[in-house]
């Protein structure tokens, strides 16, 4: 069985369980075309099973996903040279609002390093 590290996103997302990180680590043709129907669904817009290749946002080289390219919280991130936006020290910013509530994970991710960074005692 292959154990892979848990990657986690500048915004808290986990990489390493994304079906395009998944689909490409396994090269798994199924596993792409069944997630680009589910996310041009769920996000009504036309992804294409080839579209699911990624190496996982945080790899400054490899394959993205075509939003990566987009994502303004992974430009900022890049730009400021933090491992996540915990790292940051304008966190947590107006740029993760939208994103953390379509999905708090990524916000209890990304409070948990924060809480690791700066312990209360």
């Amino acid at each position: 069985m292959e154990k892979v590290e848990k990657m986690i996103s500048y915004c808290g997302l986990v990489c390493s369980e994304c079906p395009a990180c998944v689909a490409k680590r396994r090269n798994d043709d199924d596993l792409r075309r069944e997630a680009a129907a589910q996310w041009s669904r769920q996000y009504d817009a036309d992804i294409k099973p080839q579209d699911m290749n990624c190496d996982g946002c945080v790899v400054r080289e490899g394959e993205h996903f075509t939003y990566c390219h987009e994502c303004e919280v992974r430009s900022c991130a890049q730009e400021r040279f933090v491992d996540t936006c915990a790292h940051c020290p304008d966190y947590s910013c107006d740029k993760l609002s939208a994103l953390h509530e379509m999905s708090p994970i990524a916000k209890a991710n990304l409070d948990l390093i924060r809480d690791k960074l700066n312990p209360p005692y």
